[in-house]
């Protein structure tokens, strides 16, 4: 019932509708589009109306989006055909990603970015945590009027997505935001309901001589699935062929009907700055301390009413429970130091303590298999950001240096501004992790996946290099390289974790073109990767790409600003990565080779004033190109739908 109330709170905090004016953000002012996520924060070099608000001296850019690390942009009505491929559950582009069939289950990978800058496990579960928000995806905001977002779309059967969200500044000194995500969709497969909910309440204030900020946030997430399996072997012949009798999706049996898999989490973060000493008129010598704690506790729950033979023996016959928690604590101190001269420098320790586990001891095959890992880490981070004239240069490093874990990491990137059009990035990349805490134990009501390892640290190295251009497009080329890398097999005895004890090499290239004429555009984006050595146990299909043929134009003296066009998304055939309910984790194949299937989406989306419109036909060559498409080894992709939605923000 909340979730209703919450609903029309943001609906009654917002009246007047007004339009916008031409906006262009960049991040970092340094000519490359704007790709993360949250409220507008959008690519633009686009159009936008007049107005903004009853407060007529209110201006577009005052409407601020401010990141963890402080960069900022502003709320962005525009519509383009980047909004187009981000009206998804998700919220972002997820050209690399291969949805599942229902909306809110999980997504299969088509391409890895081994870039990291991670020297700590993570929980697991990966397979759940695409719409899981964490610190750096929370966002702060500074409105001069109160601002509201609404978004709308529909779902695959009897359900929906709702994203609201209200911010406000009380004061010029102190706002506050609050949203929440809700979604359910019962899907068209038996027994694949989705039903997923993300709060989020962030505040930030600033004293009025600006020295002293403080931001803080709270977010409650929970994100709940039933689990089928996928269609027996049986049924997919019959899916392939095309079987008329089949095409009501609800027809065919799933290999179980009784599982269900839940994570839930819940986070307070809160961080502080002081600054003890401002620049100089020279810009000399500015110091600025801070600290900053974050608390976060999560569970990851599978439950299944018998056991399911393809997942092997069970410990019992009914009722099976499996359910892992983490808790995490972290804090850290920092200081920066800015000089004209020097540049910037800043060095931080950190604190992290974790405690992952069960509740009871399993005995297996006369091996005691521990309930819990307690582990704590000291470690020390530092970084550099220098401007040479047209070269800027930063760096990141980090490193445990006391407690139970060891890694380390360095990043390293240059830029450099050609002209204003054009702009090269090159950057390396050294990372040493430790394994996350389901490949190193786990226990289960499943006697396959109960396990406790030592794994070596994974270590990567990768190169880098980026080109921007409004003129040319965007290339990006990176090379990595991984030892001891760590993944998901089925041997023959139930999916479990594995070290691979050779390199692994690989490769990428992305180019991404816009070429327009008159009211006509095509959009391109293609990558061509190579797994160069290693490639039975790091899976991508060789190319992806998609393609964007539309045409935008305005009508009715300007007040509706209409695009519709035709996207064609294509992958080719590979050993795809399989899925684990148990688990909720991808793990190797390399028996089926799949892909190799077009997909095409008709859409229709439109603009009246702040309010963008979208209507998109998905997959409606479903029919005519073969029954191939899977998202996973028997988990088929979606069939044809039509399906509408609405973004629609509110300026006070």
């Amino acid at each position: 019932m909340y979730k209703y109330l919450f609903v029309c709170f943001v609906f009654l905090a917002s009246s007047s509708v007004y339009g916008q004016r031409t906006l262009k953000t960049l991040e970092g002012g340094g000519g490359r589009p704007n790709t993360s996520k949250g409220i507008g924060n959008d690519t633009l070099f686009d159009r936008g109306s007049k107005k903004i608000a009853k407060n007529t001296e209110a201006k577009i850019e005052d409407y601020k989006i401010i990141s963890r690390k402080g960069d900022t942009t502003f709320v962005d009505t525009t519509l383009t055909i980047q909004k187009e491929y981000k009206f998804n559950y998700l919220r972002r582009d997820y050209f690399e990603l291969l949805p599942f069939n229902n909306m809110g289950q999980t997504y299969n990978s088509l391409s890895h970015n081994i870039s990291s800058q991670r020297t700590l496990p993570g929980f697991g579960a990966k397979g759940k945590h695409f719409n899981y928000m964490s610190v750096g995806d929370t966002q702060y905001y500074h409105v001069p009027t109160p601002l509201t977002e609404l978004m709308f779309k529909s779902n695959f059967e009897q359900g929906q997505l709702l994203d609201a969200f209200f911010t406000t500044n009380t004061s010029e000194q102190f706002n506050f935001s609050i949203a929440y995500k809700g979604m359910r969709s019962l899907g068209k497969y038996q027994h694949i309901l989705s039903s997923t909910g993300n709060f989020r309440f962030t505040t930030n204030y600033h004293t009025k001589n600006k020295r002293y900020h403080v931001r803080a946030h709270m977010v409650t997430q929970d994100i709940l699935n039933q689990e089928n399996g996928g269609i027996s072997d049986e049924d997919l012949l019959e899916f392939e062929n095309g079987n008329e009798e089949f095409i009501d999706r609800s027809l065919f049996d799933p290999l179980f009907e009784d599982a269900q898999s839940n994570l839930e989490g819940r986070r307070f973060y809160l961080d502080h700055t002081y600054q003890l000493k401002s620049k100089d008129s020279l810009g000399y010598n500015g110091i600025k301390i801070g600290n900053a704690i974050s608390i976060e506790d999560k569970y990851y729950h599978y439950t299944q009413n018998r056991n399911a033979a393809v997942f092997g023996d069970a410990f019992v016959t009914s009722n099976l429970s499996d359910k892992n928690t983490f808790e995490h604590f972290y804090t850290t101190f920092f200081a920066d130091y800015s000089n004209t001269l020097v540049g910037k420098i800043s060095a931080q320790l950190n604190y992290n303590a974790f405690n992952y586990g069960y509740n009871s001891l399993v005995v297996l095959n006369g091996q005691t298999i521990t309930n819990r890992l307690k582990e704590s880490v000291l470690s020390f981070e530092g970084s550099y950001e220098r401007d040479f004239g047209p070269v800027e240069l930063k760096a990141n490093l980090g490193i445990n240096v006391s407690g139970d874990l060891e890694g380390n990491f360095l990043d390293a990137q240059a830029n450099y501004t050609i002209n204003d059009d054009m702009r090269a990035t090159a950057r390396i990349n050294l990372n040493s992790s430790v394994a996350d805490y389901n490949f190193r134990l786990y226990q289960s009501d499943y006697l396959n996946y109960n396990w406790q390892n030592s794994f070596k640290n994974q270590q990567s190295q990768q190169l880098a290099f980026d080109f921007y251009s409004k003129k040319y497009g965007i290339l990006s080329l990176d090379y990595s390289t991984i030892n001891n890398y760590l993944y998901f097999e089925n041997k023959g005895e139930g999916v479990k974790p594995y070290q691979y004890g050779s390199t692994v090499n690989y490769a990428r290239a992305k180019y991404v073109k816009e070429v327009k004429f008159r009211n006509f555009a095509l959009h391109n984006t293609i990558m061509y990767q190579q797994v160069l050595d290693g490639d039975e146990v790091l899976n991508v299909p060789q190319l992806n790409t998609r393609h964007t043929l539309y045409y935008a134009n305005e009508f009715f003296e300007k007040a509706l600003y209409l695009q519709t066009g035709v996207t064609l998304s294509y992958f080719s055939e590979y050993n795809m990565n399989a899925y684990d309910p148990v688990l909720s984790e991808f793990y190797i194949q390399n028996q089926k080779a799949l892909g190799n299937f077009p997909r095409l989406d008709f859409f229709i989306n439109a603009k009246i004033q702040q309010t963008r419109l979208f209507l998109k036909a998905e997959h409606f060559n479903s029919a005519m190109t073969g029954y191939n498409f899977y998202s996973a080894p028997n988990y088929p992709y979606r069939d044809f739908i039509v399906r509408f939605g609405i973004v629609w923000n509110f300026f006070l």
